[in-house]
Order: structure tokens, then C-alpha cells, then sequence
């Protein structure tokens, strides 16, 4: 490993434990000077962003429209960081008390993770988003982006440090990395100077992390995510639920991929969602039956029903029934979001229960999968995996815990 990353990672594990013994009151703080410099700052950032924009004219739209910032996106950061700043302070919280026979008083309390690692690919957002959540709950964070966002991630970072100064905290509780494969690599192997990775974009993004890192992971992200319509849905509301979910921001992870609909009402359905969705651009990809409803689809293979586009693209699957439905999610999705439109509630209740997923919908678009809507005022990835945490993560999945023990001279 490299002085850089290392020298980083021991600042940050300095910095941390004084964030960790400061007092809730300096957090909050820290955060509102955060956001003010982002106000102060926002020409810089946009100048920034408009010089990476500049340089990934050749990239996919939906990544460009990832990178891009203006002074709304802006605004949206700042009012995120407020509100994580207002939210109850969580660290030190008692989760339980009990008193064994010994006599010895047991409590356990919430603290944070440490020092995170962040591996992110061309979204600015994830910087002022880690950086808040992680300083509201006690931990240090080095931030690896992609190099496609390298400048205006340098500039939020600055802002950021610049917050921070403002109320004596140590600049090095949020750090920028250099956007290079090596650092990726070097970050990858921190062994005992980094808690925790969590990898942030696309899938072969974080299937290297997962192959590849040897400090702990937090698998996120990756999204095959399904719209079921079941033969007892109401086909006005599953038509707003799947053009929403596919069409509301298609590049990111909670959008819909697959589009399952019962036999029973295909043949309706199909021909009234199909030129909705067509006319907002997206491409169908249809399993044979599906194509009778949908003159301008092309035919899926196997590869589209475990495809995640992040693109105006949606794969369309004709099933039997419930059953069928729950066997391809099972064999398909990734555990991220998946949705059933229907009036029937038994069917809806067996859908909820069957299928594995971070957040499972009843009649409802899994756009909402989102720290934001959620109430966490933002999220630092969402993870479909069940260790340590699921779904959105915000300031308490950032937390472990630890014992307490007092007593009166017991030994054992």
C-alpha cells in the first residue's frame, strides 16, 4: 500500500475518535457549517462539474445525468444535510439493560462503525451524501469516486473541509481520494486502518469489491427490481406504478428492470401500458407472449430478465399466476426491490412473504426504496444483503454496539 491512502486512513482513525467523544451539539454544528459552504461555494462546484461534464460528453446519458449538478441539485444536498443535522443524535443510546445472576449490570450502548471506506462511481451526491451521515453518527469516511467526477468531487470535499474548520473539527474526518484504479486497490486492502467498505454503482463495480477487497464489505446496490401485475390488479394503478418505476430516474439502482403480468390480463394491460411506456422513450424487451401485445418490442433473451439496464429499457415476461411470478424473481432478482400490484390481499400477503428482498411493495412504485423517503434523510447505499444491515442505510446502520459492565467486586 501506497503512504497516501495509508496516511489517510491513520488521519482518519485520529480524527474519528475525536468525533466520536465530541458532543452532539458540535455534530450538528459541523453539519450546518457543511451546508452553509455549500451555498458559499456553489460556483466552484458547479464550475467543477461543468469541467467534468465537458470531458464525459462520450459517456451513456444516464451516467452523464448522474454527473451532472445545478444550483437545484444544490439545493436538495444542502436541505439533506440540514435535515440529518436535525435528526436525534444516536450515538451512546442504550438498545438494552438486564442484570444476570452475578450481579454485574450489563447495558449495551450504540457506537460507530469507525473508519469507512466508500467506492462510488460518477455520482457527486454520494459525497455530501456520506460525508453528513458518517459525521452525524461518529464515523471518519475516505471517499473514492470515479475518476468521470474527480473535479467536482474535489470541490464538494472542499467545501466539506472547509465546514469542518469552521468548527474545529479535523478536516480528515471526510476525505477525498484520488479517482485511480490503485487507490481503489490500496483501499481495498486497509486491512486494520478501514472498518468497513460499502461500493456504491453499478454491478461490476461491486462484484470487484466483493472478489477483490479484503477489508469487510457491505454488498449495495445492484437492482434487478420487479412490477408484478397480478390477474386481480387495478390496470390503471399497475400502469401508473410501472411507468413511474421504470420511467422516474432510470439509471438508478430502485428503478424497474422486469415487468411480470398475469395471462389473465396481459392482453389489457399490455396493450394500455405499452404505449405509455413507449412514448416516454423506453425500449420493451418481451418474452413470445408478451410480443403479441407489443408491436414495437423486440424479443428477450436470457440475458435481459437478470440485465440491469440503468437506461430507458424494461424486459416484459408473460406468467401463470403467483407462483410464477415468485419463482422468477427468486431466480432473478437481486434482493433489492420488488413490487406487486393487486386487490386480492392474500395474494398480496403471500408476495410480501415469499420474496426476498431488502423492501418488498404492495401496490406501491420501489422508486421509494430511498434513505430520503424513508425518513433517514439520506442513505449511504442500500444493501441487499442481511448481515449488519438491509435496505436503505442511514445512521443507525452506521452503528455497531458495544457492552458496558459495571460491578461491585464480582469475579467469576
Amino acid at each position: 500500500m501506497i503512504g497516501s491512502v495509508a496516511e489517510a486512513a491513520r488521519a482518519a482513525r485520529g480524527a474519528q475518535r475525536v468525533l466520536e467523544t465530541a458532543s452532539p451539539e458540535l455534530r450538528r454544528q459541523a453539519l450546518e457549517a457543511v451546508a452553509e459552504e455549500l451555498g458559499v461555494q456553489e460556483a466552484a462546484i458547479l464550475e467543477a462539474n461543468a469541467h467534468d461534464l465537458a470531458a464525459a460528453a462520450h459517456l451513456p446519458g444516464p451516467m452523464v445525468a448522474r454527473l451532472r449538478l445545478d444550483a437545484r441539485k444544490l439545493a436538495a444536498m444542502r436541505e439533506a444535510v440540514l435535515t440529518i443535522a436535525a435528526m436525534p443524535d444516536i450515538l451512546g443510546e442504550e438498545l438494552a439493560a438486564w442484570q444476570p445472576p452475578s450481579g454485574i449490570a450489563i447495558r449495551r450502548v450504540r457506537v460507530p462503525l469507525g473508519v469507512i471506506g466508500i467506492i462510488y462511481e460518477a455520482r457527486p451526491n454520494v459525497t455530501i451524501d456520506a460525508a453528513a451521515l458518517t459525521l452525524r453518527s461518529g464515523n471518519a469516511v475516505l471517499l473514492k469516486g470515479g475518476k468521470e467526477a474527480a473535479r467536482s468531487n474535489e470541490a464538494l470535499g472542499a467545501a466539506i473541509a472547509a465546514g469542518l474548520a469552521r468548527v474545529g473539527l479535523p478536516e480528515a474526518l471526510v476525505q477525498v481520494l484520488p479517482a485511480t484504479r490503485e487507490t481503489t486497490h490500496e483501499l481495498m486492502n486497509a486491512t486494520g486502518l478501514v472498518d468497513v467498505l460499502i461500493p456504491r454503482g453499478g454491478a461490476g463495480l461491486i462484484q470487484t469489491v466483493l472478489r477483490e477487497s479484503r477489508v469487510p464489505v457491505i454488498e449495495t446496490g445492484a437492482g434487478v427490481c420487479h412490477i408484478y401485475v397480478h390477474e386481480a390488479a387495478d390496470l390503471a394503478m399497475a400502469a401508473s406504478v410501472a411507468v413511474n418505476a421504470k420511467c422516474g430516474a432510470p439509471a438508478v439502482c430502485n428503478a424497474a428492470e422486469t415487468l411480470l403480468v398475469d395471462r389473465a390480463v396481459a392482453a389489457d394491460f399490455l396493450r394500455q401500458v405499452g404505449p405509455a411506456l413507449a412514448s416516454r422513450g423506453v425500449a420493451l424487451r418481451a418474452c413470445d407472449e408478451a410480443l403479441r401485445y407489443l408491436p414495437d418490442a423486440t424479443a428477450a433473451t436470457d440475458e435481459d430478465w437478470s440485465t440491469e439496464y440503468n437506461d430507458l429499457i424494461l424486459s416484459v415476461k408473460v406468467v401463470g399466476g403467483l407462483e410464477e411470478a415468485l419463482s422468477h424473481i427468486a431466480a432473478y432478482g437481486t434482493r433489492h426491490s420488488e413490487a406487486i400490484i393487486t386487490a386480492d390481499e392474500a395474494a398480496a400477503a403471500r408476495f410480501l412473504s415469499a420474496v426476498d428482498a431488502a423492501a418488498v411493495y404492495h401496490n406501491a412504485s420501489t422508486r421509494f426504496t430511498d434513505g430520503g423517503e424513508y425518513g433517514f434523510g439520506a442513505e449511504i447505499g442500500i444493501s441487499t444483503q442481511k448481515l449488519h444491515a438491509r435496505g436503505p442505510m442511514g445512521l443507525a446502520e452506521l452503528t455497531s454496539y458495544k457492552y458496558i459492565i459495571r460491578g461491585t467486586g464480582q469475579v467469576r
